[in-house]
C-alpha cells in the first residue's frame, strides 16, 4: 500500500512539473516587436539611438558639447545642437523626458544662469526629469558642459 501511495505522489509530482514547464515556455500574448536604429556613428559611439515599438519611439541622444569660450556660450551651443539632433530624429524638445547635464568646475552660483538659458531655449511648460552634475573635467580640456537626453513620443 505504501508503495502505491509513493508511486501516486511521484506521478502527480511529475505531471505537475510537466504542466509547470509548459506554462513557462509558452510565449506571452501581445509582445510587440522592437527595432533599433543608430545615427551618426563615429569614433566608437552613435550620436543617437532610436528604439521604436508599436506604441512609441524612444530617442537616446549622446552628450552634446558646446562651442565658445565661456560656460553660458557653450551651454547655448550645446542645447542648440541637442535641439537640432532631436529635430533630425523627428522629435521636439517638449518630448524630452530625461536630461543629464555635466558642468566642469560647477559652482552653485552658476545654477541661476543655467536655469535661465535652459528656460529660454527649451521653455518651461514641460520640464524633463533632470540631473546636473559638477565634474572635474570632460573628454577635452576646452569643454565646459555636456548635455545628454532621452525623448519619448507616442506613435
Amino acid at each position: 500500500m505504501k508503495i502505491l501511495i509513493v508511486r501516486a505522489v511521484m506521478l502527480l509530482s511529475i505531471a505537475f512539473l510537466f504542466y509547470s514547464c509548459n506554462q513557462v515556455t509558452e510565449k506571452p500574448v501581445g509582445l510587440n516587436p522592437v527595432s533599433k536604429s543608430y545615427y551618426d556613428q563615429h569614433n566608437g559611439y552613435s550620436e543617437a539611438v532610436v528604439i521604436t515599438s508599436a506604441s512609441h519611439k524612444t530617442v537616446y541622444i549622446s552628450g552634446q558639447i558646446g562651442d565658445g569660450q565661456d560656460l553660458e556660450t557653450q551651454m547655448r551651443s550645446a542645447i542648440e545642437k541637442l535641439k537640432a539632433l532631436l529635430n533630425k530624429m523627428g522629435v521636439s524638445t517638449s518630448d524630452i523626458v530625461k536630461m543629464n547635464t555635466y558642468i566642469v568646475g560647477y559652482d552653485e552660483v552658476q545654477l541661476e544662469s543655467f536655469r535661465k538659458v535652459r528656460k529660454e531655449l527649451l521653455g518651461d511648460e514641460k520640464m524633463p526629469a533632470s540631473t546636473l552634475v559638477g565634474v572635474q573635467s570632460l573628454a577635452k580640456k576646452d569643454w565646459l558642459i555636456e548635455i545628454d537626453a532621452v525623448a519619448v513620443i507616442p506613435l
